[in-house]
């Protein structure tokens, strides 16, 4: 109990912080390239206000990762207090697949976020709004898989309990 509110102790305030950064830097991205003269930066060809809004929208995704890693061990520990308090007896593999379900919602909103605002790159944007959505689509496969070996190792545990049960009960019948 004590080692989960000193965790969010921990990681709430760092949570705060690197979304407020991202806000700040999105902010960024929004009002300061319009300023900036139309130069094109020479050998790539590429405005520089193009490379001013790459560069805030790439440390806001470090800001948004950062929280992200925080939200997400903030996440574990309420599952896990939460699945205490509905008494769940399977602990381990019930809250991996809940933990990992949730995860996929994550990803599904992460990508669809990010997927727009990739694709307005120049010339690359499509490739990365692209190889954005494939690799959320593998992560999102193999947690599906994973769950999906969950569920089976829980049910093939309740039906070896449940033969073990009917096993017994022939085994009663025929001595009598």
């Amino acid at each position: 109990m004590v080692a989960r509110r000193e965790e969010i102790r921990r990681r709430l305030p760092r949570l705060v912080t690197n979304l407020i950064m991202a806000i700040i830097f999105w902010i960024i991205s929004i009002f300061i390239p319009p300023t900036i003269p139309s130069l094109i930066i020479p050998g790539i060809n590429t405005e520089a206000s193009t490379l001013v809004w790459i560069l805030t929208m790439i440390i806001m995704g470090i800001f948004l990762i950062r929280g992200l890693t925080d939200a997400l061990i903030i996440g574990d520990v309420l599952t896990d207090a939460i699945t205490k308090k509905l008494g769940v007896k399977e602990e381990k593999s019930s809250k991996r697949a809940a933990k990992e379900f949730v995860y996929i919602i994550a990803i599904v909103l992460i990508v669809t976020a990010i997927s727009p605002l990739l694709a307005n790159i120049q010339d690359v944007g499509g490739y990365l709004s692209t190889g954005t959505i494939y690799i959320g689509l593998g992560l999102i496969i193999l947690f599906i898989y994973d769950i999906g070996r969950i569920i089976y190792k829980i049910i093939e545990e309740k039906a070896e309990i449940f033969a073990d049960y009917v096993a017994q009960g022939k085994k009663d019948k025929s001595r009598e």
